[in-house]
């Protein structure tokens, strides 16, 4: 019965984890670069698509195009993206290196992830709505009692408070992540 929004609530989540990691703390990860796109013979395409990325140091990231005429088409979807790093070009491979991040860096990305947790909390939150409402329609028409309702507006509840404590637990984690650099 709850199966549909319990979920979307997964979801949620699940989606929330993807954004948290590119949220760039300071150590080189790959997955910074999954949004970032390079029209290759015209074609909106990842770097992972036509590239090897590889860490040669925690700070690093080298991206070894496949096709050496992609390298500059590559520098420049990283120069146009959000990323915020300048790529090094040697003329066979970029490498990005991250700086380690300020006190200032650091607040600033813990008020991101916060700001994430809150939309996915709200998101939470909307599903809960949806699904109550969705519920008092079935009463009205006679699907559903009173009490049924009053039942199933209670779990809907508990299911919300559960994925909302979720979240928490995932955006605590990735501050004391950011804390710890």
């Amino acid at each position: 019965m709850y199966d549909e929004y319990e979920g979307k609530m997964k979801k949620t989540i699940e989606v929330l984890q993807a954004s948290y990691t590119t949220v760039r703390a300071g150590r080189a990860n790959a997955a910074v670069l999954d949004q970032i796109k390079v029209d290759y013979y015209d074609t909106p395409t990842p770097i992972n698509q036509i590239a090897g990325i590889s860490t040669p140091d925690p700070r690093t990231l080298m991206i070894t195009p496949w096709d050496a005429s992609s390298l500059k088409l590559i520098e420049k979807a990283i120069m146009t993206s959000d990323l915020g790093i300048n790529p090094a070009n040697d003329g066979r491979v970029i490498r990005l290196q991250f700086p380690q991040p300020t006190e200032e860096r650091r607040k600033e990305l813990i008020k991101q992830i916060h700001k994430q947790a809150e939309d996915s909390k709200v998101s939470i939150r909307n599903i809960r709505r949806d699904a109550v409402e969705k519920f008092k329609s079935q009463k009205k028409t006679g699907e559903i009692t009173e009490d049924d309702l009053e039942v199933t507006e209670k779990d809907l509840q508990k299911l919300t408070d559960k994925y909302i404590e979720e979240i928490g637990k995932v955006a605590a984690k990735k501050e004391a992540e950011i804390k710890e650099i």
